[in-house]
This record gives structure tokens, C-alpha cells and sequence, in this order.
């Protein structure tokens, strides 16, 4: 029987039918060779968001992406690699103080990252505010850097799973973007890419996170551990709390200043209970921990000893930057303009609309809006209160940072809307759901 033309296979999913393995194939790898133009894949990609895609679908697009590119052989490098992901949040600064913080323990990171988009910060725009630091590297400096230091993290390169970034490309502008069988090809196809043999993945949930509630937080949860599996990977998926923002800080070279804080052992409570959880399931998955609670002194004492600190000065040095950051955060740039957000009202912090804290440091040039808005590393800005606090009238609610008095006066006007006082204090969002 020939095979089926991209047009029919349009149909077959607008008529919500149920495509073969080498459909899929044709699809994936069609549309990643240039054989399927992007106005076919867009009307394949909402037929699917529509329509949905079954287990075995979603198993089939996800493997036929990982094979669209080039995939990464780690295996030179002793250990298991254990890779971390985050579905994206406001004050997410977890891999900049997990990377080093592991590898110190003995678990290599070989990590590939994206930047951010919309209210959610980016790894890699928060590592380019470090002086020098390259995050474009080939996979012969990455691997060499991996080995020699423990840990690297970098673009990915056009060649690795090419199909995913030509996929997003389109989901981000076709609205089809909060499909969760995409999603799950998405984040799964581009860590098994990357080489790794086991993944932790962070599902946020709440008014910060792409997933708002916790039953599609739960189900993306529940898929993307399906799917890892059924390609042979261990993967460990869990739900952490996006209702108020993670850390304090929110913005590129304040949230390194906030992860070299965390390294010192005196960052936020939240941010820094999360990178021990997530730290832990890392240490047993790579094989150096028994269990949790042994994973979990382990972290304590790089901490302590000054040895997570030390590997971050080291990758920052083999990445080009200037590991003088470390001890001298001066040196990270910081906007020019500044002020302080004061309380209009007193009472307590009854809750965030965290989106909008991102969007207030997106206002300032911290995010972008399109991908080729440009990134004021510098600007920003940092909370002075979480959930449940007291304030008074005049009491500063944070700092914020901008290149401009008028950038300034747009984010302060969104960041009061977006801190929720009331009359009576309430009890903080936990920091973990069950899934």
C-alpha cells in the first residue's frame, strides 16, 4: 500500500483516528527534512492538540523526534548522567544551584537548556549574565568540560533533536502549545537527546506555572513518567508549587546572585528545600546515595565544606566566565535605576499572582515576549515578602531594577497588582503536591 500523502494524514488525525508507528515517522522526520512545509504541520499540530494523541502516539512521536537529530554518547564519561528539568516557573532558579551542587557529590551534569520566553526565566540568559560565559559549546568542548569539572550546560545545538525546535517554533506561534502529549515529546525527546540515562523532572503548578491546576499538572506528571519509561530511561516526576514565586529574586544576573547565596548556605528557605529534594532523588538515581536521607547529608556537606561552591567557580571558569563572581557579585551587571515597591495598604500577603511578578521583570527587559527580543541581564527585580507575612503601610514589598525611570514606573504598576494583601494572614501554599 503507498503511503499516505502529508494531506491525507492531516485527515486522519482531523477525523480523530489513530495513526500507525510509521505515520508517525513520516510525520516527524517528513517535517525535520523539510518534506512537509510548516503550513501542513501546522494543521497536523492542531488537529492533535484537538483531537489529542493515545499512549502509544504519544510514545511514537516522542521516539521519532529523539531520531530526527543527532543523539548525544555520554558514555565516555564515568557515572550515571542524571538530567533535571522544570516545566517552567517565576523565580525558578534550581539549576544553577543543583548543577554544581550535584556534580560536587560526585554525579555528573550534562545538561542542555533553553532561554526563557514569556514570564518564565531562561537557564541559559541567567548563565550569559556571568562575564564571558559561553553556553554555545560543541559536543567535544561539552563532553571535555562534563569530565574535567563534573558539570556543563549549553544550547541545544541544531543538530540534536531538530524536529523539537522546529515543532515548538510553530507550537508557540499555532497555539497549540499546552497539548500534553507535545509537551511531553517535547521535554522527553530533548533529554534523551541529550544522553541522559536518568531524569528528574520538576512539574510546576499553580498561578506561576504553564499548568495551572493540579490535575493537569498531575496528568503531565503521570505522562511524562510513562512515556521516559516506555524509552528506557528512569525518570522521577515531581509536582512543586508555582502559587507564590520560588525565590526571592527574579531576573538573570540577580537570580546568580541568589544561586550563589543558596550555595553558601544562606539562600531562601523554598528555593533551597527544593534543590535538596530534587538534589536527593539526583544522588539515587545516579547511584552515590543509598537512599534520600544519606543523598541529603551528602548535599549538606558539599554545602557546607565549600565544595559546591568550588565546583561552581570551576564550571564557570571552563565555560569562559569569570568565576570572580563567586566571591564578588559586583562584578554581575546590575540596571542602572532602581526603587523601592512600598505596601499601599497594611495587613498581611495573602498570595501572588506570580505570572504577573514575572511579567513586572519581563517589563524591565529580565524575560522577552518574542524570541528575538533582546535580554537586559541586569534588570529585575527582588521580593521582600512571601505568603503569610505582615505588612505595614510603607513597608518595601521588594527592589526592582531597570535600565530607565519609565520601565521602572510599567513594572511597579504590575508588581502591586500582583502582591494580594488582605486582612487576615493565611497559611503558605505547600511547597510540594502529591501526584
Amino acid at each position: 500500500m503507498n503511503a499516505m500523502t502529508f494531506e491525507e494524514l492531516i485527515e486522519h488525525k482531523r477525523d480523530g483516528l489513530k495513526h500507525t508507528v510509521e505515520q508517525m515517522d513520516r510525520i516527524v522526520l517528513g517535517y525535520s527534512a523539510g518534506e512537509m512545509p510548516e503550513y501542513q504541520m501546522s494543521a497536523w499540530l492542531m488537529a492533535a492538540y484537538l483531537n489529542g494523541l493515545d499512549a502509544e502516539e504519544t510514545v511514537w512521536l516522542t521516539d521519532a523526534m529523539v531520531r530526527s537529530g543527532e543523539v548525544l554518547d555520554l558514555s565516555s564519561i564515568p557515572g550515571i548522567k542524571v538530567d533535571k528539568h522544570s516545566t517552567g516557573g517565576v523565580a525558578d532558579t534550581t539549576t544553577l544551584v543543583l548543577a554544581p551542587l550535584v556534580a560536587a557529590c560526585g554525579v555528573p551534569v550534562a545538561k542542555m537548556s533553553g532561554r526563557g520566553l514569556g514570564h518564565t526565566g531562561g537557564t541559559l540568559d541567567k548563565l550569559e549574565s556571568i562575564p564571558g560565559m559561553h553556553i554555545s559549546l560543541t559536543p567535544e568542548q561539552f563532553l571535555a568540560t562534563v569530565r574535567d569539572v563534573g558539570v556543563a550546560v549549553m544550547a541545544q545545538s541544531a543538530d540534536i533533536d531538530p524536529a523539537d525546535k522546529k515543532m515548538y517554533a510553530l507550537r508557540d506561534v499555532t497555539a497549540t502549545v499546552p497539548s500534553i502529549p507535545l509537551i511531553v515529546g517535547s521535554i522527553i525527546s530533548k533529554k534523551i537527546a541529550g544522553g541522559a540515562d536518568a531524569i528528574v523532572l520538576d512539574v510546576k503548578v499553580g498561578s506561576g506555572a504553564f499548568m495551572k491546576t493540579r490535575e493537569q499538572a498531575s496528568e503531565l506528571a503521570s505522562e511524562l513518567t510513562r512515556v521516559g519509561h516506555a524509552l528506557g530511561r528512569d525518570v522521577v516526576c515531581i509536582m512543586s508549587d508555582m502559587d507564590q514565586p520560588l525565590g526571592m529574586a527574579v531576573g538573570n544576573s540577580l537570580e546568580v546572585v541568589e544561586a550563589i547565596e543558596t550555595l553558601r548556605g544562606d539562600g531562601p528557605a523554598a528555593l533551597t528545600e527544593l534543590c535538596y529534594v530534587f538534589g536527593s532523588k539526583m544522588l539515587v538515581l545516579g547511584r552515590v546515595a543509598a537512599d534520600e536521607a544519606a543523598a541529603r547529608r551528602l548535599l549538606t556537606a558539599a554545602i557546607t565544606s565549600g565544595a559546591a561552591l568550588e565546583t561552581m567557580r570551576a564550571w564557570i571558569a571552563a565555560q569562559g566566565g569569570d568565576p570572580g563572581v563567586v566571591d564578588d557579585t559586583s562584578l554581575l551587571p546590575l540596571a542602572r535605576c532602581r526603587r523601592a515597591v512600598l505596601c499601599t495598604s497594611a495587613g498581611f500577603v495573602t498570595g501572588f499572582d506570580t505570572e504577573g511578578v514575572g511579567r513586572a521583570a519581563m517589563l524591565m527587559g529580565a524575560g522577552r515576549a518574542t524570541k528575538d527580543d533582546t535580554i537586559d541581564p541586569g534588570a529585575g527585580l527582588v521580593l521582600d515578602v512571601r505568603v503569610g507575612d505582615s505588612v505595614a503601610l510603607g513597608d518595601r514589598l521588594a527592589m526592582i531594577y531597570a535600565a530607565s525611570e519609565d520601565l521602572l514606573d510599567s513594572a511597579e504598576e504590575r508588581l502591586l497588582a500582583s502582591v494580594h494583601i488582605g486582612s487576615h494572614r493565611v497559611k503558605p501554599p505547600a511547597l510540594f503536591h502529591a501526584l
